[in-house]
């Protein structure tokens, strides 16, 4: 069996202030991109094995992966750790860019293994939300609203379809990093009591206090703001910063534009949630 787990960008994330459990409470707006990572389930015998082409990429117990393993072992009733299966992973995604490929790659694991050990939808989507904020979302893709901690999903109408740019620095920034350079900031950003859900005011309120401590993203913005982008900005916690333009050509000549040494382009697509759905499920 061979799934696809497809990227995303948040076209915007608002943090609205700190929870009682410790999570940030959010307002993003997800969008799915066709980038995507590949995972192979095999059947062998003995323990469970994940594999993966990208050698910074763990294959132990820690990668969300093999976690979404044991909740859809234990969910279908099973004893002890998953057994006679293997998932060779085909990592696209970069790693520490905001652009989800460690959640996307969990959900299409829980998908996948909840068909193969016939485990309800309802328990695959609970473990989703067990395993981390951003899962959930792989669940539906397109364009969608995610409130608390970004885990309560609304569907939004999809957008008009783009090209994306996305400019990798040699670079990555870890979630728990950009978060506490927020939190030390004074960057904080008051939700006003009219400003109305969807896309009106497309800002990451992480962006600017990631920018004081690497000011390269700054400038990967401002180049793709130059060369045309209707949106750019940082991905999540970045350290992926996209561009939306609408043309092919027009994005390669942003993207050739935008590399350097230091950093590597990449040109994809947005995809809506029928299109997101269809292929996330083949």
């Amino acid at each position: 069996m061979r799934v696809r787990a497809f990227a995303k960008i948040n076209r915007s994330l608002r943090v609205l202030g700190t929870r009682a459990d410790g999570y940030h409470e959010l307002r993003t707006v997800f969008q799915s991109i066709a980038l995507h990572d590949t995972l192979t389930i095999r059947t062998i015998r003995g323990p469970f094995r994940l594999t993966c082409d990208h050698p910074a990429c763990p294959t132990d117990g820690t990668n969300l992966i093999a976690r979404a393993a044991a909740a859809m072992w234990t969910a279908a009733g099973r004893r002890g750790a998953p057994r006679d299966v293997a998932i060779d992973l085909r990592k696209r995604i970069p790693m520490q860019a905001g652009l989800g490929g460690g959640s996307s790659d969990a959900a299409a694991a829980l998908r996948a293994l909840a068909r193969r050990w016939r485990v309800g939808d309802a328990k695959a989507r609970a473990a989703a939300a067990a395993l981390g904020a951003d899962v959930p979302y792989f669940f539906e893709g397109g364009a969608a609203l995610g409130l608390e901690r970004g885990d309560l999903l609304f569907p939004l109408r999809d957008p008009p379809g783009a090209w994306v740019v996305l400019v990798l620095p040699d670079f990555g920034v870890s979630t728990k990093e950009a978060f506490a350079w927020f939190d030390a900031s004074k960057a904080r950003l008051a939700l006003r009591k009219h400003e109305r859900l969807g896309f009106r005011e497309m800002v990451n309120d992480l962006e600017r206090p990631v920018v004081a401590q690497h000011p390269e993203i700054g400038r990967i913005i401002s180049a793709l703001e130059r060369a045309g982008a209707s949106q750019a900005a940082m991905s999540g916690s970045g350290s992926a910063v996209f561009g939306l333009f609408s043309s092919r050509p027009a994005a390669i000549r942003a993207a050739t534009r935008a590399a350097s040494a230091s950093r590597r382009t990449l040109v994809t697509r947005t995809l809506n949630r029928q299109s997101y759905q269809t292929l996330a499920a083949t």
